[in-house]
This record gives structure tokens, sequence and C-alpha cells, in this order.
């Protein structure tokens, strides 16, 4: 039944369609009419009647359902599954431990004018690995560069592998005062990274007054430095502003579950490859680079000459804050609420 049930491709008919055909047939419409309640075409519905009436009593959905399905598997014989020249030629070439791909382009030139003489690199690899239909001996399989006996499948780039242990909580999962900026104790956070990737200052900015605070990582930036880091600095934040954290999927906050029970603040990671999703801490990034440059190390820098740094940006006035300090726009906002 679920094999039946399964929507293959809009193109085709399915079983809800086909039921919906019966019942309107049952009713007395027309073919036109069935036509135009599915959303198909007159002669698709001709055709399914005609093609997919087996009984007696007419047309009924899941025995059309049935012989629609039988008809799906439809099995080519592959290429090299005969005896012959072409299946000689791969073997010998394969022996030789050229690859498939090699011996694919190889045939155009020694065979410029037989037709007969062509096959695909996925032909040869199909005819050496898939189980039940391998044409070639399966000692070839030896012969091949990487010596393996079965096909290792290709990674699907649309899957990423989780860099974490613990499950992420995605952007997508962010509460809408986060996005709004109404609410201040939202934040955005990241690492600038020094010369070589050996050293970093982690980097918090809070989203509705673009406040900074920077975290001093001193001697690297594994998961736990960062974390423990973050967990420092934040405990020295009003509860009011601590609401929740934004990162970005890299492993250094592979120990967000441990920040997160110890400074009780939700942390959300964006998708994959949208540092937009984290824009003012990119911005603010940027101006961190007048006073950390590239290409430098930046565990020679103190705490104290972060807080300065971070202090020179907090009372700097910000176009986007309409000209107020982000240490001004915090503070009316911590009043209001």
């Amino acid at each position: 039944m679920a094999r039946l049930e399964t929507v293959i491709d809009s193109r085709y008919l399915s079983l809800i369609e086909r039921e919906r055909i019966h019942d309107l047939r049952s009713r007395g419409d027309s073919i036109r009419s069935i036509g135009r309640a599915l959303g198909r075409s007159a002669s698709t519905i001709s055709r399914e009647i005609a093609r997919n009436t087996a009984t007696t009593v007419g047309y009924l959905p899941y025995a059309a359902h049935r012989i629609a399905a039988a008809r799906r598997p439809r099995r080519r014989a592959c290429k090299l599954e005969s005896a012959g020249d072409l299946r000689a030629y791969v073997a010998a070439k394969l022996r030789k431990r050229w690859s498939p791909e090699q011996i694919s382009h190889r045939l155009v030139k020694d065979f410029p004018d037989d037709q007969g003489m062509r096959v695909s690199t996925e032909t040869i690899y199909q005819a050496i690995y898939v189980q039940g239909r391998g044409a070639l001996k399966r000692e070839i399989a030896a012969s091949m560069r990487r010596g393996r006996t079965t096909r290792k499948p290709r990674r699907d780039p649309a899957k990423r592998t989780s860099r974490f242990v613990d499950p992420m909580v995605s952007i997508a999962e962010r509460p809408a005062e986060a996005e709004d900026r109404a609410i201040p104790g939202h934040w955005e956070g990241d690492l600038i990274v020094g010369t070589m990737g050996r050293s970093a200052i982690g980097t918090l900015v809070e989203r509705s007054s673009r406040f900074v605070t920077l975290v001093h990582l001193e001697h690297d930036h594994t998961a736990e430095t960062v974390r423990d880091g973050l967990i420092t600095t934040v405990a020295d934040l009003p509860a009011a502003l601590r609401r929740s954290l934004t990162w970005d999927q890299g492993t250094e906050m592979s120990g967000h579950v441990g920040f997160q029970t110890a400074t009780d603040m939700a942390v959300y990671f964006c998708d994959p490859g949208s540092p937009w999703q984290r824009g003012s801490n990119e911005n603010t990034n940027g101006l961190l680079r007048q006073y950390f440059p590239k290409g430098t190390d930046l565990s020679r820098h103190t705490p104290a000459e972060l807080r300065r740094v971070a202090e020179d940006l907090n009372e700097r006035p910000r176009k986007t804050l309409d000209w107020d300090t982000p240490a001004e726009r915090l503070h009316a906002l911590l009043n209001a609420s």
C-alpha cells in the first residue's frame, strides 16, 4: 500500500486523483469536466480510463493504480551485459588499471567512426558495482584505483553533517522580539581570528543597541575555551540583557549546551553560509579590524585593552541609531523596559 500511495511525480496521476476520477464518472461528469476538476487535460483522463480499466464493472481506482504501478519498471539492459567488442575492450583496460573515465574518453579516439563502441563513465561504474546488475566480473573491481569491491556513495551536498553532538536550534525558531530589535538582550556572536588561525577574540553585539562586548581568549579558541570565555563575559550582564545568543555553525560553539545551562540564555544557529543573519555582528567585526588588523597575533591583547576598544565603539555615534551611541541607546532601552 505504501508503494501504491507514493506520489512519484506531479506529472503522474496519484491514487487520490484516480479516486476522484471514479467518483466524478459515477456522478455522470464528462471527460472534460473531470479534467478541469483535477487540473488535467481531457486527453490525460481519457487515456487513463482507456488504459487502466480492467474490470467488467468499469473503472476502479485501486485496480487502475495497481495496473499503472506494475507498468512502471522498465529495466533496460546494460550496454556491458552482453559479450562483445565493447565489453572486452572495457574489461581489458580495467585490468590495466585504467579508470572508467579514461576508458570512456579513449573509446572515442580509438574508434572514431564506430558509434557502437561508446559507453559512459557511469555505465562502466554500474557494470562493476551495482548489486544484481554487475556485468563485469567482481575481480575486476580489485583493479580499480581505490581497490574497493563496493561503490562508495557520493556525499549529498544538500545534506550537511552536523558538527555538534548536541542538536542545534535553528535561527528560524528565534522569537520575534529578537527579530524586530524592540527588546534588548538578544545578542549576535562570532570570532575574529588572528594570523594562521592560532589566536582569536570573541565578539558579542546586542541587536537593539549595537552595544559591543569582547571576549578574551588567551591561549586558543577551542570549544571549551570559547564556552568558558562566553560564560565569564555574560555573567557580568544584568538579567534583562541575557535573553538569547545567535551564532554561526562554527565548531567553536559546540559547547553551546553548557553555555546555555550556565547562563540561562537560549542559543540559536544561523543557516549554513548565511552571514547576513547576524549582520550587526558582521558589521562590528569589520569595525574591530581597525584595532585588530588581519594577520596579527590577537593573543597579545590583554582584557584591559579589549575593554578599551569596546568602550571606543560603544561611545561612537551610529547612523543606524539616529546618531545615538550604542551605550546611550542601551541605557534608554533598559530604562524603558
